[in-house]
């Protein structure tokens, strides 16, 4: 037990410093005016030049400092998205770009790290008191947009589930879209849980 802390402080630490290295990357390639998009997988899923480069900086720094992270254990996973918020970034909405690095142990979330290059993430709003409740009431979203803010929005007090309420799985065979949607709050989290429609939640499948 003491060598899986040691382990997990160590990799939490080295995704900080990832996650702001792979910010300042964004914000390069944002200062050089390259926000095309090199690979469109389908109508919402896109992939610019940030992206990949910052997905490149964060594996292959993960893999230089944990060469044996995929064998550390099968319940310790890492969820990364390097930019998350491609669509807006594509089209010059920077306050929505965020990098996100998330661990999971067991299959929760455990740890994370959320840097970003602008200022104006939906769970930092909430974080914060700006905002009273965040509902992703589409399948679009992935488990890697929500490992590292779940973890910190419980750190304080908060909750995110899917939109049925149920708690979010984060193992390896887990599958990676959010099919069933996101609410997420701060407080009060069973008053917006009733408030959502129940067309909505028919439409959401877990």
């Amino acid at each position: 037990m003491a060598s899986s802390n040691t382990v997990l402080m160590r990799l939490v630490a080295s995704a900080y410093s990832i996650a702001q290295k792979a910010g300042m990357i964004v914000r390069r390639v944002i200062a050089e005016g390259d926000l095309g998009i090199v690979e469109k997988t389908c109508a919402t899923d896109l992939q610019t030049k940030a992206d990949r480069l910052a997905q490149m900086s964060i594996c292959s720094s993960l893999a230089r400092k944990f060469p044996k992270l995929t064998i550390i254990g099968e319940e310790l996973v890492v969820w990364v998205d390097p930019l998350d918020g491609t669509k807006e970034y594509t089209e010059g909405l920077l306050d929505n770009v965020t990098v996100l690095i998330g661990i999971a142990y067991e299959g929760k979330a455990i740890a994370g790290v959320i840097n970003q290059p602008y200022y104006n993430y939906e769970i930092i709003q909430l974080i914060e008191g700006k905002a009273s409740a965040y509902v992703f009431a589409s399948p679009g979203c992935k488990k890697w947009d929500t490992c590292a803010p779940e973890v910190i929005l419980h750190a304080v007090g908060g909750k995110l589930t899917d939109i049925h309420g149920n708690v979010l799985q984060y193992h390896k065979d887990v599958k990676h879209m959010n099919s069933a949607g996101v609410l997420a709050t701060l407080r009060n989290y069973d008053y917006y849980a009733s408030r959502v429609p129940e067309s909505i939640k028919n439409a959401l499948v877990p």
